[in-house]
């Protein structure tokens, strides 16, 4: 008598919880972020932002890694990058600096949320976008300044102000430049490296890692001052490849 081979069990269904805990964290401090900026603990709200920017790259990973991957999963990410990449740094800037523009003029006033607000808005509409594009883009480029990248840029600002003595007042029209210019670069039609999708991106020349060791030693000797520089020299590539490409471009050809 042929014995009739033993069903495989079906993979435990909790794993998917994985993923999505890292993704919880990262939404959580995001709220978190709102909150202390609420309070008026800003440094506190700025290094939540970057928290939840590592929450959100590691779950990413954990869920390639566990093959736990779901159409859900993609959601969730989404909707928590909203809150912690695109509300909760337009509120950190406002708490901080951008509601003192009301003392100069009831009008700077509402520019000053506006422009928080501005933030958030494009932040959700680069997340749109990106969803909508994901499976026909160059993963070798993010089209417009990635919404972690832009949270980086804000929140190490507010960080290194307060590190150094500055108050959110003394700065609130810089505060307004870098908000504004965050939010435009995020749905521009820039390129950025994702720094992924090379043929052989799993191996790395040797000077890289020790470049990423001299970033990590100099982020532990001075956080929020390095990773000001590392999202500003970011935010600037965008704009200075696009010129060096129309500078690369032989004359007569046409726009690409």
């Amino acid at each position: 008598m042929q014995e009739t081979p033993t069903p495989s069990r079906p993979r435990g269904r909790g794993i998917y919880l994985l993923p999505n805990l890292f993704t919880t964290g990262g939404l959580f401090a995001g709220f978190y972020a709102i909150i202390a900026a609420s309070q008026g603990h800003y440094s506190t709200a700025c290094i939540a932002v970057f928290v939840a920017a590592v929450l959100d790259g590691l779950d990413g990973r954990v869920a390639r890694l566990t093959n736990t991957q779901s159409e859900f999963g993609v959601q969730y990410d989404s909707l928590a990058d909203l809150i912690s990449f695109g509300l909760a740094p337009a509120m950190v800037m406002y708490h901080w600096s951008l509601q003192t523009l009301k003392y100069d003029s009831i009008t700077a006033g509402k520019i000053g949320w506006i422009a928080a607000f501005l933030y958030a808005a494009c932040a959700a509409l680069r997340l749109a976008r990106f969803n909508s594009q994901v499976a026909v883009v160059d993963k070798r480029w993010f089209i417009g300044l990635a919404s972690p990248a832009a949270a980086g840029l804000l929140a190490s600002a507010v960080w290194t102000a307060e590190e150094l003595g500055y108050s959110g007042e003394q700065l609130r029209y810089a505060a307004l430049a870098v908000t504004v210019s965050a939010a435009l670069l995020m749905v521009s039609g820039l390129r950025y490296s994702s720094f992924k999708g090379g043929p052989r991106h799993d191996r790395v020349p040797f000077l890289a890692i020790i470049a990423v060791l001299v970033v990590l030693v100099a982020i532990a000797i001075d956080p929020p001052t390095v990773l000001l520089a590392i999202a500003s020299l970011y935010a600037l590539s965008g704009p200075v490849y696009w010129v060096y490409r129309k500078l690369r471009r032989p004359k007569g050809e046409g726009t690409a």
